[in-house]
């Protein structure tokens, strides 16, 4: 029976007592991480435009969250996080869909 004392994990057997200089570091798993991509989109003219766009685009799966900038007239610009990795065919469908046109997606 050894009289060493642990970190208190339970398991590690370091012998240490100290959480002086831990360091602790956690990756996101594939299922917890997000990151953004920004579209660009042509052909919005008013808020309906914007939920047709926020819509379409909530559906694609692994969407958690779209907004939308409008500019009327010009190319407005919809930012989604995903927490999956996400095709640019599949981006441009939903858009599609709603009756406008990607011009660009930058992950």
């Amino acid at each position: 029976m050894s009289n060493e004392s642990s970190c208190g994990c339970g398991g590690c057997g370091c012998g240490s007592n100290s959480n002086e200089g831990l360091t602790i570091t956690s990756r996101p798993t594939e299922e917890t991480m997000s990151n953004n991509i920004t579209l660009k989109i042509d052909g919005m003219t008013c808020g309906h435009c914007v939920a047709s766009v926020t819509e379409e685009l909530n559906e694609v799966p692994g969407v958690s969250n779209v907004e939308v900038i409008l500019s009327a007239g010009g190319t407005s610009t919809a930012t989604l996080t995903a927490n999956a990795p996400l095709e640019n065919d599949v981006l441009e469908a939903a858009v599609t869909e709603a009756g406008y046109t990607l011009v660009s997606v930058d992950a």
